[in-house]
């Protein structure tokens, strides 16, 4: 699924953000990656969403060599990620069915699919009675969870998700790592990037820790929510 290789980052400015890095997450695996600001968490992320380039070494994501890959392959393999982001990043002038019924459109999905599967996932997300609000009529909580159903709406193999509780009250935190997890067990791979210690140390299982650009800690942490 993930596959980084002696990778290192470089930026214009000759700051390393990725430093001669290795790391695999096999199919289904659930992975906290932690690390203090500027660790290059956010980098790695970019490198497996093919923003960036790696300065040297081979990064491969979902079977895609992310070095080698042709331009017009990117939106192909992009589709074989489900990203969600701090920030939410929803569309304000379009309704929750919209705004997740949108991920389905890029794709060319017929009209049927998407009167089919939108309200599906908005059911599995709680979502069924906001499908016709607006962003701004919704709690930080449920933005994250329209977010998280337009991630999960093309079924990918993988969800990449970058602080997806930085933006909710500590007690929703809980809820969306919930709701990955039970993703997760559905055989999704989940990669989560956070850097809230107390999730980590919650839930458990395994966690990569990064420091300058190199992982510091890689193992399997016991969780407080164990049985």
């Amino acid at each position: 699924m993930i596959e980084l290789v002696d990778v290192s980052l470089k930026y214009d400015n000759e700051t390393t953000a990725v430093d001669h890095l290795n790391l695999k997450v096999d199919p289904g695996e659930f992975v906290f990656v932690v690390g203090p600001s500027g660790a290059g968490k956010s980098s790695i992320i970019k490198l497996l969403l093919r923003e960036r380039i790696p300065t040297s070494g081979t990064v491969k994501v979902n079977g895609y060599d992310l070095k080698r890959i042709k331009k017009r392959a990117i939106p192909k393999f992009r589709r074989t990620l489900g990203v969600v982001f701090q920030d939410f990043r929803l569309i304000p002038n379009m309704t929750v069915f919209d705004n997740v019924a949108f991920a389905l459109r890029v794709t060319d999905a017929s009209a049927k699919y998407i009167k089919q599967r939108v309200p599906y996932i908005l059911d599995l997300m709680g979502l069924q009675e906001k499908a016709k609000r607006y962003p701004h009529e919704l709690s930080g909580g449920e933005q994250q969870r329209v977010a998280l159903a337009r991630a999960l709406v093309n079924d990918p193999p993988m969800i990449i998700a970058d602080e997806p509780t930085g933006n909710v009250d500590p007690e929703l935190s809980y809820e969306i790592v919930t709701l990955l997890k039970k993703i997760n067990e559905c055989g999704t791979t989940v990669v989560m990037v956070t850097h809230e210690h107390e999730i980590v140390r919650y839930f458990g299982g395994r966690t990569i820790s990064i420091e300058q650009g190199r992982i510091v800690f890689d193992g399997q942490i016991g969780g407080h929510d164990e049985g």
